[in-house]
């Protein structure tokens, strides 16, 4: 038996009235004789009274309720799985078309949004995208079926969670504007819809179920809401559904009770099923009476963002800044005027804005003179209590203490003591290249931690730097980033191996021009604190060292060079400061190197001799080259003034014989 297209029941003709009715005649009474007569006696005046009447006929009559759709959220739920042929999903695609062609869609009017499903679910466009009808026809004219299952119960809850909410363009709750999803699907869902149904329909969703020609009726009941003869449609084919369409739209056609009743709302009115509400425009409040509109204080409720101060408007507000303060580009906060970017302080060193203006303020160890402007060094050796044990040099806006010579300034940047302490600025370099292998670089580590255990590590004593190298140069850490010998010996066993090349050139370069600068941490060379370079290299270098190695030592950077393995002597001695032989160590293998450590100790900053071999403090070494170059300096003069006596001699004798 062919499927029966459901429809609402058609309007029945109002019965006929008496007076008109195919009965037997009945004999006149004697009310209608009297009629008679009475009509006889007007037919003079009949003209008269068929132009009265056709002027009330003129009159204008009471206007009839407009039927027109009011306010809705419609969602199209739009069966496209493999069994909707093509020329079907088309006549699916006209009858969306035709119906939103009889909608009054707009912003404040219906919305509606277009979703498609199959094994998937695809939103073609939500209730927030378009707002006129050629939009929303251009969008639907460019589905592309997805051709795969039927599950609908997925397309249900798609539309519940997120077609239907308002950050998708559905009206709150509360404004009781109807939520409709029309559901037009051909076939059996293959997922469960029953529960998902009842709690969309719990949701306020009213949903309609309209299946075509293999659609299974139980699951359109399932779906839809009640009374279910008002919201089950079986169409018997494709070709009808555009027909049924028509129909449909007798079921969305609601009164706009706004345009049939005198509203009263000062703004806006927004018309419901059976009722309407009031809205206000943008900056405005409806007042209890539901009707008229307040201007919204912006400021009152705090969430205008403004830094400084909020000025409240007709609906809206604006920010503003104290004085001294200017307002940025986002309109809500407030920047100072900075004073002196106008060129015009005069101040010797520094200006400083506020926003009453500004003043001028000197570098540290400078006095501001009286005009407010000018500055003047301080003395801090004179002025402070600056303790150093030796002596105070002061210096433009500082000061600093020195010791004699032979001795090293302590930890506390005051006292003098013996370099016994340790106290040294030391960069260690580190071969990264491939032929030290992963397993031998895990042991330089190693070597490398063992030599800072022997350290004084301390921001005033011992600052260690480390960098490492292979066809390019990295450095690790520099001198000033760590403060102890656990926070060094950590960063030391997370360094990655490199496994490149061996530009051992490049890494001394790196070292001399970055490492030992004072932006790095190295302490100035009037500190008179070491600094000690530590090479460790494994094989020859790719690029020529003889520069940067003679660079470094013409710096004042005391540097070691400890070969291993295929390491070239040469290089090592080029590498080392003099005497060689206390600043180059070699070890055959990776794995005997730790007798390296005890020697770098010692000729760091040696305290007593070990052995049969004599090795003299560091210290007592600069004292005596001081005392070589101070002793050289006095002969010099000496020379130089015996050669003017020489000379003033030579003129005295010349001067006597021409006497003669």
């Amino acid at each position: 038996m062919p499927a029966v297209l459901l429809a609402p029941p058609p309007l029945r003709a109002a019965p006929r009235p008496p007076y008109l009715s195919s009965s037997a005649a009945i004999p006149p009474s004697p009310g209608i004789m009297w009629s008679c007569r009475i009509m006889m006696k007007l037919l003079p005046v009949a003209p008269l009274l068929l132009l009265l009447l056709m002027t009330l006929e003129a009159r204008p009559k009471p206007a009839a309720l407009k039927c027109r759709t009011g306010p809705m959220d419609i969602v199209f739920v739009i069966d496209s799985s493999r069994s909707v042929r093509p020329f079907e999903f088309e006549t699916m695609r006209q009858f969306m078309m035709d119906i939103i062609g009889s909608l009054d869609v707009g912003p404040n009017a219906t919305r509606v949004g277009v979703i498609q499903y199959s094994s998937q679910v695809q939103n073609i466009f939500s209730l927030k995208t378009f707002f006129t009808r050629a939009d929303m026809e251009k969008a639907i004219n460019s589905i592309v079926p997805l051709a795969q299952g039927t599950m609908t119960g997925l397309a249900i809850q798609y539309a519940m969670n997120v077609a239907f909410t308002t950050q998708e363009g559905a009206r709150p709750l509360h404004k009781k504007i109807p939520r409709i999803a029309i559901i037009v699907t051909d076939g059996r869902p293959q997922d469960r819809v029953t529960e998902v149904a009842t709690q969309a329909r719990n949701a306020g969703i009213e949903i309609y179920a309209v299946g075509i020609q293999r659609a299974d009726m139980n699951s359109l009941r399932a779906m839809a809401s009640p009374p279910l003869e008002e919201h089950v449609f079986l169409v018997e084919s494709f070709e009808l559904i555009q027909q049924f369409g028509k129909q449909f739209q007798d079921k969305l056609c609601g009164v706009d009770m706004c345009m049939e009743r005198d509203h009263g709302c000062q703004h806006s009115c927004i018309s419901t099923p059976g009722s309407f509400y009031c809205e206000c425009n943008p900056g405005y409040r409806l007042n209890v009476d539901g009707r008229t509109c307040s201007p919204i204080d912006a400021c009152a409720d705090g969430r205008h963002g403004c830094q400084h101060h909020c000025v409240s408007a007709r609906g809206s507000y604006s920010c503003r800044c104290r004085a001294g303060y200017y307002l940025n580009q986002d309109k809500r906060s407030c920047t100072m005027i900075d004073y002196c970017s106008f060129g015009n302080h005069s101040c010797q060193h520094e200006c400083v804005s506020i926003p009453s203006g500004h003043y001028c303020r000197c570098r540290s160890g400078f006095t501001l003179q009286p005009d407010g402007r000018s500055c003047r060094a301080t003395d801090l050796c004179n002025g402070v209590d600056h303790g150093c044990e030796f002596k105070c040099v002061s210096t433009e806006g500082s000061y600093h203490c020195v010791c004699p010579d032979g001795q090293q300034l302590q930890a506390d940047g005051k006292a003098c003591s013996k370099c016994g302490s340790g106290h040294v600025d030391l960069v260690m370099v580190i071969d990264g290249s491939k032929s030290v292998r992963p397993q031998n670089f895990e042991l330089v580590k190693q070597f490398v931690n063992r030599i800072v255990d022997l350290l004084d590590v301390s921001p005033h004593g011992t600052r260690v730097g480390l960098v490492q190298y292979s066809s390019r140069v990295r450095t690790e850490f520099p001198l000033k980033k760590y403060h102890s010998a656990d926070e060094i010996k950590k960063a030391v066993m997370e360094v990655e191996y490199m496994e490149k090349g061996t530009m051992t050139g490049l890494a001394l370069k790196h070292m001399v021009e970055h490492s030992f600068s004072e932006l790095e941490g190295a302490r100035p060379l009037s500190h008179n604190v070491p600094r000690i370079g530590l090479v460790f290299t494994d094989g020859r270098s790719q690029d020529d060292i003889s520069e940067w190695a003679r660079r470094a030592k013409e710096s004042g950077i005391v540097m070691f060079a400890v070969g291993v393995g295929k390491a070239v002597e040469e290089e090592l001695r080029a590498i080392a400061s003099e005497p060689v032989e206390q600043h180059f160590s070699y070890s055959a293998d990776f794995t005997t190197m730790t007798h390296l450590v005890e020697n770098f100790k010692l000729n760091i900053c040696p305290e007593e001799s070990k052995g049969e071999t004599e090795i003299r403090s560091p210290c007592e070494c600069e004292a005596l080259v001081q005392f070589q170059t101070n002793t050289v300096a006095i002969l010099q003069s000496l020379t130089e003034k015996i050669a003017q006596m020489t000379a003033r001699l030579e003129d005295l004798e010349k001067q006597i014989a021409k006497k003669k």
